[in-house]
Order: C-alpha cells, then structure tokens, then sequence
C-alpha cells in the first residue's frame, strides 16, 4: 500500500468545493489541470476544453511521427514535377 501518490497538477481542489462552485474552478484554473482530491487522494483530473483539444492534438501529433518513423528508409522513387 502506497503511503504517498504524485499529484499530476499545481493546483488541486476537494470533491465537495467542485460541487459547490465548478466553474468558479475553472475560471481560476485557466488552461492548467486540476487534481480533484477524494479524501485527500487524486481522484480525477480536471481540464478546460482548450486544454483537453491541445493534449488531443500532442496524441495526433505523435502518431504521426510514429507512422513517418515507421516509414521512413523504405524504398524512394524518383519523381519530375512536370510529370505530376
């Protein structure tokens, strides 16, 4: 049983103040995460829209750099412009 768990988040908050008030949460969270705390433990992690689309698109990004190391050194084939 682990005594202490890293908290992913500068910024935490209890489940009881985030049913009191979420989006006075929000608003003070800006685009940084928040922990949610559930007896003092991280029970979830809180992110605004824009955050969530911005860790959306790193996910896409290293896909694709994935599928282009996958394929890059492969077979080339030399191509004109004029002939495209």
């Amino acid at each position: 049983m682990s005594i202490t768990q890293t908290i992913h988040a500068k910024t935490t908050v209890s489940m009881t103040d985030l049913r009191r008030n979420p989006s006075k949460i929000l608003e003070i969270a800006g685009d940084l995460p928040v922990a949610v705390l559930n007896h003092n433990k991280p029970e979830a992690y809180l992110l605004s829209a824009k955050a969530y689309e911005a860790l959306l698109d790193l996910l896409d990004d290293l896909s694709l750099i994935k599928t282009i190391k996958t394929r890059s050194g492969g077979k080339t084939v030399k191509v004109k412009l004029d002939d495209l």
